[in-house]
């Protein structure tokens, strides 16, 4: 897809295109022949010139796009091109692997690496979101539900909410697994066999062993999914607030001003809200991708799936550029957030002389609501 239609995607350079799957690809094969030498059926000098031949693979990216027709997937001809560029190693090459456990073990390597880039900014956030809701802490807002006033509440209160969502999805990052796939042609492990089939592949990649190939069972895949999609949403949540709440009509928030952001085509008097914007957008697909993913698992039949499987992988690059791409910006704007006390303290008393507020119970339990996220937030960062 055209980076044109996907503002900011510059942010997530090298996190799930062309040129970072097929080195991902690569280097499952090169961990693989290690893997094998470790197990005895290849030399350390096979291993080693694999290895070679890999860093030495001048690979025409559209040519082997194209190729991958021809077998539904690239491993098949990058595999040809790699046997015949390691020479007299090139039974070292792929051996006892099925395109499967290549192409599963990359995206797991991508996804990895790309969770680590939005936990990054998710501390980033929280930690923005903490001192909002820690300097805010007694400021009084108007409470909004069903998207009229309703009664008092404090802007520290609704930075205290932003804050615990954020923390979840943290949370549930946190909890994923990254696991190697190793099942051979149709899951058996019929070459490298035994309770430690898979361990040298695994060590060497950085990921976890697999007790059990996972070829069509893919909750390795939707946790991933729905780890970012509960993270867009989080954000998500955040933008379109301040979407709200930076309207010039409510004006008791606004992006930061940047140079050159947020201008309008026309309208040169605009300073749109950029940021909230992409955000918000992006909270708008995540979760249609996350849902692909499961529909892709629920469709993984025999012991290896016939288009389902395929279906995943452009769902979870674009899942991975998207989630790298919302968490940077979300970082972004709630450290340059800014907010007017006195906006909201006017419209709490417009709201209460109008009748449109109900202040009987006042602000409730909202200051001891705040201190509880943030000590479960500086819990979250030790």
């Amino acid at each position: 897809m055209s980076g044109l239609l996907r503002p900011g995607a510059h942010r997530a350079a090298g996190i799930a295109d062309d040129t970072a799957v097929l080195a991902a690809l690569l280097r499952v094969e090169v961990a693989w022949a290690r893997a094998l030498a470790a197990a005895g059926l290849a030399t350390d000098a096979q291993a080693a010139k694999v290895a070679e031949a890999a860093a030495g693979l001048d690979v025409d990216l559209p040519a082997l796009a194209v190729a991958a027709e021809a077998a539904g997937n690239p491993v098949v001809p990058l595999v040809e091109l790699l046997r015949d560029a390691a020479g007299d190693a090139a039974g070292a090459v792929h051996r006892g692997l099925t395109s499967q456990d290549v192409v599963d073990t990359a995206l797991v390597l991508l996804a990895r690496d790309a969770v680590a880039r939005v936990r990054t900014d998710l501390l980033a956030a929280g930690d923005a979101l903490a001192a909002l809701a820690r300097t805010h802490r007694d400021d009084i807002a108007v409470a909004r539900t069903l998207t009229q006033w309703a009664v008092p509440t404090t802007f520290g209160l609704r930075a205290a909410q932003w804050l615990a969502g954020v923390d979840d999805a943290v949370a549930r990052i946190d909890g994923l697994t990254f696991p190697v796939q190793y099942g051979g042609a149709a899951g058996t492990r019929a070459l490298l066999t035994g309770a430690e089939s898979g361990s040298a592949l695994a060590a060497d990649l950085g990921l976890e062993a697999a007790a059990l190939p996972w070829h069509t069972r893919r909750a390795t895949v939707t946790a991933i999914g729905d780890a970012l999609a509960t993270a867009t949403d989080a954000l998500g949540v955040v933008a379109a607030d301040v979407l709200v709440l930076g309207r010039p009509e409510v004006a008791e928030v606004r992006e930061g001003a940047v140079v050159g952001r947020g201008g309008s085509s026309t309208m040169p008097h605009k300073q749109n809200p950029v940021l909230s914007v992409l955000v918000h957008a992006a909270a708008q697909q995540a979760p249609g991708l996350a849902a692909q993913l499961h529909l892709s698992a629920a469709g993984a039949v025999d012991e290896r799936p016939d288009g389902a499987w395929h279906a995943e992988w452009p769902v979870v690059a674009r899942l991975l550029e998207l989630a790298v791409t919302a968490a940077s910006q979300a970082a972004e704007l709630v450290a340059g957030l800014r907010v007017d006390t006195a906006a909201m303290a006017a419209r709490v008393d417009v709201a209460t002389a109008t009748g449109s507020l109900d202040e009987r119970g006042g602000v409730g339990d909202a200051g001891r609501l705040v201190d509880i996220a943030i000590t479960r937030w500086e819990e979250t960062r030790g």
